[in-house]
């Protein structure tokens, strides 16, 4: 049974630690207020999204009107933290290790994928809630009833496409982990990978994480120093890398599109709402031209990304053979950066649409319907991507010529 219990600790870990985060996220949102004793469903939504579960809404008031909402935004905070305890566990009975079997690796994936499915299920039960909308009581609450057109909204995880793409989560967080570990023992066949992918896809990683750190520091001086720790903690707990991801990408000369309907308040920085908030009604362009107009510090994302970049070229041909050109290094590096940035484009999307259907007259406006989206121009991202990889790639080559390098492992 010992298998089995080294299983049943990674999801264990897994899960636990992104119900936390999420909890103290959405406690400092203001969450715990809502009616019904929504608040642990609320949670486990949060954690069904998070691992790229589907959680629809819905609402209706009977025959006479119905909402159409629909939100795709992932919290990454959650899912960084789960993500980091899962791999964290995973390996710990395989740490002592050089090289692993192929069956025994096989045989725990599958262990740890059967109780996570069992977890997901649980999860997308719990994850749904209904509430009722109060019309202010009297004559109208009254009429409602008996027409049946009492309004409620709410929301409910789809358990097919929960346990479908969250499985595919855990796939990927298994196989980044063996990418990018030291302590991960690879099967013998794949050994030959080890010293051409695992440098760069291991910087990679500390790139992100470094990202995510600064954002931190950030984040808990204005907490300190500012107004409303409550709002700030909540972007924190929820949705740190999202943001500091996505100065990454703004740092390397990508960009985004955006847009906020009026009269819809986001828990932002203040000169991101600010760069979609001055954009007329218009879509907005997120660049480094837009925020440096309502911001010069937003320069400081390009010198950031310099430093940070060649470190991660530096590390990543430090620990690559002595035999590897540098031009081998800075193909390597542009084909991790520009991977990396593909996957921040696709993690960073936000899209949120609200709307309010009367008799079958859909989006009346006048406040009652708004969109919300920020979207990535891949083209750009990605373009960036590959060039800064090259260059740091190659000068990180040269910087670390006179440091002891790795051998050759036949």
């Amino acid at each position: 049974m010992r298998p089995w219990g080294d299983a049943l600790a990674a999801v264990a870990a897994g899960v636990i630690t992104m119900w936390v985060v999420a909890t103290l996220g959405l406690w400092a949102a203001g969450a715990t207020d809502l009616p019904g004793g929504a608040f642990p469903r609320v949670i486990a939504a949060t954690v069904v999204i998070a691992v790229g579960g589907d959680v629809e809404l819905h609402g209706d008031a009977g025959f006479i009107a119905q909402t159409n909402a629909a939100l795709d935004a992932v919290p990454l905070s959650v899912t960084l933290a789960g993500a980091l305890a899962t791999a964290f566990v995973f390996l710990i009975p395989l740490r002592r290790r050089a090289v692993a079997d192929s069956r025994e690796v096989l045989g725990r994936v599958v262990r740890v994928a059967v109780l996570w499915l069992v977890a997901l299920l649980v999860l997308a039960l719990v994850a749904r809630q209904t509430f009722r909308i109060s019309l202010g009581g009297g004559i109208a609450e009254d009429i409602g009833e008996a027409l049946g057109a009492a309004p409620t909204v709410g929301f409910r995880a789809e358990v097919g496409p929960t346990l479908g793409f969250g499985l595919l989560w855990l796939l990927a967080v298994l196989a980044l982990t063996f990418l990018v570990s030291r302590r991960a023992p690879l099967p013998s066949r794949l050994l030959r990978f080890q010293q051409s992918v695992r440098p760069p896809a291991h910087a990679m990683v500390l790139l992100l994480l470094a990202y995510v750190v600064i954002g931190l520091v950030i984040g808990l001086v204005t907490l300190i120093t500012h107004g409303h720790p409550a709002e700030t903690a909540a972007v924190i707990l929820l949705g740190l890398p999202n943001l500091a991801w996505m100065g990454l990408g703004i740092g390397i000369g990508g960009s985004y599109d955006g847009h906020v309907a009026e009269g819809i308040g986001l828990p932002m920085p203040h000169v991101l709402d600010e760069v979609l908030r001055t954009s007329g009604g218009r879509d907005a362009t997120l660049d480094l031209g837009t925020f440096a107009e309502n911001d010069g510090r937003a320069w400081l994302l390009v010198a950031v990304a310099a430093v940070l970049l060649l470190a991660a070229g530096f590390l990543a041909a430090a620990r690559s053979p002595a035999v590897t050109k540098p031009w081998q290094h800075a193909v390597r590096m542009a084909l991790a950066l520009g991977l990396t940035m593909l996957v921040i484009g696709l993690l960073t999307r936000i899209s949120a649409h609200y709307g309010l259907t009367v008799i079958g007259v859909g989006d009346l406006g006048g406040g009652l319907g708004g969109e919300v989206f920020l979207r990535p121009n891949f083209l750009p991202l990605i373009g960036f991507g590959l060039l800064w990889g090259l260059v740091a790639g190659f000068l990180g080559s040269l910087l670390a010529r006179r440091v002891r390098h790795p051998g050759v492992v036949e």
